[in-house]
């Protein structure tokens, strides 16, 4: 009886298969399926009748399944499951003493050949437990130079611990040895948690500053918190008014900025306190620049409109949400310096300008201006005048070298990001999108600019804050600064003049295709330095079954993908890797500037785009809704609206294979990347096969939204991945040596300082992401030595 019911469904599962796998072979996929489905059906037949025979074939596909997997994939553990696991399953049951005694009439005699083939085959699934082949083993042997003064020292007063950007700090308290021994030395809540009403990205990814004796962070909502470093205890919070909108497109606050006078020594210490002598600059989701006196939280008066600039301030009519800050702002010498995001693939046109501004850091007074239209005109906008609309932006925060008097501005695109019909190709707009500018710090004059992408169509922004230091490139020290890209290119040019240190190399790429009327850069520049993806094939696409893997396999036969990050966007689908949220993103890399070393953690995610042809009567319809009301990517008025979605399975999983998450460190005097490793585990993946989230921690390397710090104690610390936990690596291998469980998603940067008690923190927000589905939180944890 139980033969006959195990004959029954494996006849199911090879009816499945063979639909499925003629599909994909009619498509010019893989014909292994299909053959493994008449297999599979021959074995259910041979079962049925009870014929021993049965047994020996399912044996030989078992060492057919072995040799395919081999074959396509070598001995990637990973890209075994979707290959192997169902069949391996049937062996096993095939090989019970319930399956194999009827066969043979009750006697004791056992079917050598597929009991063997089954042991063979647990066995070398064990064996590929102990191997990994994407790790990259290696060491950066750079010394530590002696007596640098780069980088953050005992405070973290910057988003990036300085205006650099580099996320260094120089404290060596928490090293590779005692590392193990760290200890939670306070959490914070913040009571600002996500509501019904609020974005569906609504994201806690602050960066905690350390200065002036207090830590200070904003939330999603803008709230600013103040907190004593040593104890987490509330100094002060700054508590504005909630618009909560999930038309917000980004419900996010990623650091506050700090502002102390030249003059504040310790003999202005002493002084006693002063209104607004030290402040703390807030830049908000509904577009304010608001000044906070950094002792009280009280706004400052003799700062704009009581504290506040409105950033609407000459952008004309700008529709509701449609401007937005979410990165923090630069503060350099006696300037704030904001640049701005705007709602992507909105609208067609009438999008805010991407100008970016700086104001006097006390009075709020505009001083200069640099507007992509116009970049010889930096003077300050008359009162009655409007930036010209739809230029770039630069969402992300700004660096600045304040030796040699420079602001470096990560320009992106403009929207829409995705087409490009009705753009001039010789207009000002098009030579700055996706492009580093150098300007003036003291007049926002144009120094230089230097394009990462051309003509994009793929919304290749520059979302990563610049990080600045010196490096002895092949023996010659050279003043760099390092652009990383969603492409995956890492540029690393000379500061003062914009020319590539590393060599770059303009490659071609498709021309042809597309949408009617597009146009298509002939070539894209590709650094040495790069982390972009190998090309996907349909051998690339995973699964955790043969049925949502050839599903995978499908999509990908199904789609235009030329092998390069380029392919245009057609509205038949095109397969674009790696997508929109990039190779690297705001997160950007850390530097350290006294070993001469970078630490970054490339994603791998492929997306789907679809181009729907708008006409004169559906330039306002609705295509993407959510009760009722307009969604992302409709582009009104525009020639396509675009349709963006993960290439993943049915299940919800990534269709590629993993690592989709990789920590990378790269010895900056020869260009090498030295070693390579997985980040992160699915333990608290949230699925759609499961209820609940993923109990076990398999360490595929996850995505990791946020970004990594490096200190002179030889460490990284990183949290972001998708997995709730905060980790730290030896800088010099990548080897994991410290892990603790977080309450929620770290996707944020760390930071860490020196506090009064003489020992060393790190501190890390947990919040969680929206759009990643990590678990929310309003957690801010401390971490010091026992």
């Amino acid at each position: 009886m139980i033969n006959k019911l195990t004959s029954i469904v494996l006849a199911i599962l090879g009816c499945a298969l063979l639909y499925m796998g003629g599909k994909l072979l009619m498509m010019g996929g893989s014909a292994f399926y299909a053959l493994m489905a008449v297999g599979l059906l021959i074995t259910a037949i041979l079962l049925f009748r009870n014929q021993r025979s049965a047994l020996a074939l399912y044996a030989i596909l078992m060492w057919i399944t072995l040799a395919w997997i081999v074959w396509e994939v070598g001995f990637d553990k990973w890209q075994w499951i979707p290959r192997g696991d169902l069949f391996g399953v049937i062996g096993l049951w095939l090989a019970m003493p319930w399956v194999v005694k009827p066969l043979y009439q009750g006697t004791r005699r056992f079917h050598t050949f597929l009991g063997s083939t089954v042991i063979i085959m647990i066995l070398v699934v064990i064996g590929l437990c102990f191997y990994d082949p994407v790790p990259q083993e290696g060491t950066i042997s750079n010394e530590r130079a002696q007596g640098s003064e780069q980088g953050a020292a005992s405070d973290w007063a910057a988003y990036g611990g300085t205006a650099e950007g580099m996320r260094f700090s120089a404290l060596n308290q928490i090293t590779k040895a005692n590392v193990k021994d760290l200890e939670v030395a306070w959490t914070y809540h913040t009571g600002d948690l996500r509501q019904d009403a609020d974005a569906t990205e609504y994201t806690f990814e602050a960066t905690p500053l350390k200065a002036n004796g207090m830590l200070y962070f904003c939330t999603p909502h803008n709230e600013v918190h103040a907190l004593d470093p040593e104890s987490g205890a509330v100094k002060w919070k700054f508590t504005p008014a909630k618009d909560r909108s999930y038309l917000q497109q980004h419900q996010t606050c990623r650091g506050v900025s700090y502002y102390q006078p030249a003059a504040a020594t310790a003999q202005d210490n002493a002084a006693g306190p002063a209104i607004c002598r030290k402040r703390i600059f807030n830049a908000t989701t509904d577009a304010q620049l608001i000044a906070l006196d950094a002792d009280t939280g009280k706004p400052c008066a003799d700062f704009g409109n009581n504290g506040v600039v409105d950033l609407h301030a000459n952008m004309g009519d700008v529709r509701p949400h449609a401007l937005m800050q979410t990165a923090a702002p630069l503060v350099a010498g006696n300037l704030v310096i904001v640049g701005g995001s705007v709602m992507d693939n909105g609208f067609n046109s009438g999008n805010p300008s991407g100008v970016i501004r700086a104001y006097d850091v006390l009075s709020g007074r505009l001083v200069w201006n640099f507007d992509p239209a116009n970049p010889d005109n930096t003077a300050p906008v008359a009162a009655g005048q409007t930036y010209p609309q739809d230029t770039p932006v630069a969402w992300g925060t700004l660096s600045a070298d304040l030796k040699n008097g420079l602001v470096y501005v990560p320009f992106g695109n403009a929207s829409p990001d995705e087409v490009g019909i009705e753009r001039d190709a010789n207009s000002n707009t098009e030579k700055f999108r996706d492009t580093l500018v150098a300007l003036d710090l003291n007049t926002g004059a144009f120094k230089w600019r230097y394009q990462s992408s051309h003509h994009d169509l793929w919304d290749r922004d520059n979302p990563s804050q610049p990080s600045l230091l010196d490096i002895d490139y092949q023996g010659q020290k050279q003043p760099v600064v390092i652009l990383p890209t969603k492409t995956g290119n890492l540029f690393v040019l000379n500061r003062l003049t914009g020319q590539p240190v590393y060599p770059v190399n303009e490659v071609k790429v498709s021309t042809e295709g597309g949408v009617p009327g597009e146009k298509f850069a002939a070539t894209q520049p590709v650094s040495s330095l790069n982390f972009i993806p190998q090309p996907l094939t349909e051998k690339s696409m995973w699964g955790i079954t043969p049925f949502d893997q050839m599903s995978c396999r499908m999509d990908f036969r199904s789609l235009r993908y030329d092998g390069n990050p380029w392919t245009p966007a057609t509205e038949a689908g095109t397969l674009v890797f790696p997508g929109n949220i990039g190779v690297f993103n705001w997160g950007s890399v850390a530097v350290d500037p006294q070993r001469q070393m970078l630490i970054a953690t490339p994603v791998r995610l492929a997306y789907k785009y679809n181009l729907i042809k708008r006409t004169p009567s559906t330039a306002t319809e609705r295509l993407f809704t959510k009760d009722g009301q307009p969604y992302w990517n409709e582009n009104f008025h525009g020639d396509y609206a675009i349709h963006i979605q993960q290439l993943a399975s049915g299940l919800g999983i990534p269709c590629i294979a993993p690592p989709w998450g990789r920590m990378v460190g790269v010895d900056l005097k020869t260009g090498k990347t030295e070693w390579l490793r997985r980040t992160g585990t699915t333990k608290n993946l949230k699925t759609s096969f499961l209820p609940g989230r993923f109990p076990i921690g398999f360490p595929m390397g996850m995505v990791a939204h946020g970004g990594p710090l490096l200190t002179a104690g030889d460490l990284v610390f990183h949290g972001a991945t998708a997995d709730n936990f905060f980790r730290a690596y030896d800088s010099t291998t990548g080897e994991l040596l410290w892990q603790t469980e977080l309450s929620a998603g770290a996707q944020a940067t760390p930071s860490t300082f020196m506090g009064k008690d003489g020992k060393q923190y790190v501190v890390i927000a947990a919040g969680g992401h929206g759009s990643l589905g990590t678990k929310a939180g309003d957690s801010v944890v401390a971490y010091r030595l026992k």
